[in-house]
Order: structure tokens, then C-alpha cells, then sequence
């Protein structure tokens, strides 16, 4: 069971813990994705794999004394949010106690996470994607005037446009076309990747998707013109306002009530669509989404998903009752209905479990792990962040 276990993670990315608890790896998730190139585990993962950490399997007892020994106390006297924060969360406690707990029971698993940043999935003959020396900030491209002139350079690889002479190949025909990338949809329609290049920066857009580089006061543009399109998924990660100075640094945030204004009933399908979007721990912002948010985008909760993070040595990345900083974050699922009126058209969505808990090494800062195929979704997906 063990081996086929490893087999399907060796080719999924997914190694199922409990019935309601899997880890994934996100490199192995996006290879499927590329054709011609693959992620680097290294440039992925950037974080939690000391080598000095990462030898040793924990023992679940050993780790549960030590989080005792650890355990930060909470305070002595909770305010009203606080105290319904801290229901919610020994609520999800067990389920992600479990969870870890199948984890560090997992050994074979364990033995190939020590590894992950040096493993990955194979690809074939594959060129592999490594992080720059120096990257672009599009945010500060797309702040300055000069940001619609702007133009991304693509090229199209034909393989069955090589040239050949006497057997031996000689040149890879090469389509290129020349489009803007600000508030322009970029898309890879082939069978191939594409190799893009912008300001002598390479990047690469997998087969059969497509990128809409803007701002949220341009989100309209999306909305689709003909009554009949429109998303079947809905994935956001909004930059949630945030007192840490810290936070401040990496990315700029925006106030919780801007993102009342963004359209989402208007991006859905005809036939509804799934909307998932991540939040943060703090009490203020779930009530601001379940109270607020959600109606105003006419969603109607469905499920609650959470991500568990952990090292390479299966350790969790952080204390789990330390009361400010959790180990875990909260991806909110709900169905916004469509535009259909006829009940016999209604695409009928399959039921969502809830309490779902997936297991990952983190990547950078911020990052999300990636959506993986499936036969439950439709392809269509907007991802906002």
C-alpha cells in the first residue's frame, strides 16, 4: 500500500494521510503542467530546508512534549473576537493534529520529504526553471506611465516544424509575436509552452492558460462579454490590510472594504461557479468576509479548506496554539450561482467536503500552493491576487 502510495505522489504530487488529509508537493503539482521545462525544487523552496533540521524524523510523542514545553500562553483575558478566534480554532485543532500526526507515521513519505528540495518530478529532456538573478517588479512597472507601451515578446516552438538534413536535426522552427503585457490577456492556446521574454527576463507559460496583467481598478475588463462565458473558478488572495510592519515590506495591502467593489457575481459562469478565497486567522476579517463579503459578491459558504505548513523534517513551521502566528491558514469556499434561470441547464455542482486539510513545505513568502489538475472542475479558473 506504502509503495503504491509513493508511486501515485511520485506522479501526482498528492499523498493521501487520512480520508480527509493529504500532502502535496507543489513542484510536482506544476511540472504537470510544462511540457518543455520544469520547476526547480530548489528556487521553490526557499525556506525550512536546513540540512541540520532535515536528517532527523521526529516522533509524534517527542513532538507533542515539545510543543507543550513550548506552548505560548494565551491571554489572560480574551476580548470578544478573541475568544471566538480562539473557539474556531480548537475547533480545526484535532483535525490538523491528525492530520500531523499521519504525517510523522508516514516514514516512507518522511524519507522522501528530507529530499524534496533535490528531487521533483521527471520530466524527460526538460529545461529547468531557476529563479533570476534580479527579478522584475510588476508592480512597479505597472505603476508608471509607460506601462500600456510596454510589450512581452513570445515564442512558439513548432516541433513539427523542425528542420531536418539526412536525419539529423538542424534547426526548431520558431513562431514569435509581440503583445502587450499590461491589461492585455496573454494566452498559451497550444500544445507547447511558451518562452516569453520582457526587459531580457524569461519566463514560461504552460499549455493551455493565459494571464491578465493589471490592477483590481481594472478588474471590469475581465468580465466577460458574451452572456454564455465566464469562470467556473474563482481563486483570490487579496493583499488583506495588516498592522506588521513586516507584511508592509514585502507587499503593499489594501483596506478590507475595497474588495466589496470587485465584480464577482459578474465574473461567474452562467452555469455558477466555485469561489475559494484565502484568509488570514484574525476574528475581525472572518466576520468581515462571512457578514460583508460574501453576501455583497452574492456567495453562499460551502466549505472551509486549511492549509497545514511544515519543514522538511515534518515539523510544523510554527507553534500550533501560538495565538497570533498559527501554522495554518483558512482557504473559504462558497457557489455563487449563475445567470441560467432554467433549473435544467444548471451545471449541478458536486458537493464540497468540508474540513479538508492538505500538508505542504511552504515556498516564499505569501506564495499558495498551486491548483492541480482534476476531473471535479471545470478548466476555466481567475485567479486574483
Amino acid at each position: 500500500m506504502k509503495n503504491n502510495q509513493l508511486q501515485l505522489f511520485s506522479e501526482s504530487g498528492i499523498y493521501q494521510l487520512t480520508s480527509n488529509a493529504f500532502f502535496i508537493d507543489p513542484v510536482r503539482i506544476l511540472n504537470r503542467s510544462y511540457t518543455r521545462f520544469r520547476v526547480s525544487p530548489s528556487t521553490y523552496y526557499s525556506r525550512f530546508f536546513d540540512s541540520s533540521n532535515s536528517t532527523q524524523v521526529p516522533k509524534a510523542s517527542e513532538d507533542s512534549r515539545k510543543r507543550k514545553r513550548k506552548q505560548k500562553k494565551k491571554p489572560q483575558s480574551l476580548n470578544e473576537r478573541e475568544q471566538i478566534a480562539d473557539r474556531r480554532h480548537q475547533e480545526v485543532k484535532p483535525l490538523l493534529l491528525k492530520a500531523h500526526e499521519a504525517l510523522i507515521e508516514a516514514t516512507d513519505l518522511l524519507k522522501v520529504l528530507r529530499n524534496l528540495r533535490n528531487d521533483g518530478c521527471a520530466v524527460g529532456e526538460c529545461k529547468e526553471l531557476s529563479e533570476e538573478s534580479s527579478e522584475l517588479s510588476f508592480m512597479e512597472l505597472g505603476s508608471v506611465w509607460q506601462a500600456p507601451l510596454y510589450e512581452i515578446v513570445l515564442n512558439y516552438y513548432q516541433d513539427d516544424k523542425t528542420f531536418h538534413n539526412g536525419g539529423s536535426v538542424l534547426a526548431q522552427s520558431i513562431e514569435q509575436s509581440v503583445t502587450p503585457v499590461f491589461n492585455n490577456l496573454v494566452a498559451n492556446e497550444g500544445s507547447c509552452d511558451i518562452e516569453a521574454e520582457l526587459f531580457n527576463h524569461k519566463y514560461i507559460i504552460p499549455i493551455r492558460s493565459c494571464f491578465y496583467m493589471s490592477d483590481l481598478r481594472q478588474i471590469e475588463n475581465l468580465i466577460p462579454a458574451d452572456s454564455d462565458c465566464g469562470f467556473n473558478l474563482i481563486v483570490i488572495d487579496p493583499p488583506w490590510e495588516n498592522g506588521s510592519a513586516h507584511q508592509k515590506l514585502r507587499y503593499p495591502t489594501l483596506p478590507n472594504r475595497y474588495y466589496l467593489s470587485l465584480p464577482v457575481k459578474q465574473l461567474c459562469h452562467t452555469s455558477g461557479s466555485l469561489v475559494a478565497l484565502w484568509v488570514t486567522n484574525r476574528e475581525k476579517l472572518r466576520g468581515f468576509v462571512e457578514n460583508d463579503l460574501f453576501p455583497k459578491w452574492g456567495v453562499k459558504y460551502a466549505a472551509n479548506f486549511y492549509w497545514l505548513k511544515v519543514k522538511a523534517n515534518g515539523m510544523m513551521t510554527g507553534e500550533l496554539d501560538l495565538f497570533h502566528h498559527r501554522p495554518y491558514e483558512c482557504l473559504l469556499l462558497g457557489y455563487c450561482e449563475g445567470k441560467e434561470t432554467d433549473s435544467d441547464n444548471i451545471t449541478r455542482l458536486n458537493p464540497i467536503p468540508d474540513n479538508r486539510v492538505f500538508v505542504s513545505v511552504p515556498g516564499d513568502y505569501s506564495r499558495k500552493p498551486p491548483i492541480g489538475a482534476s476531473d471535479n472542475f471545470p478548466p476555466t479558473i481567475a485567479h486574483m491576487n
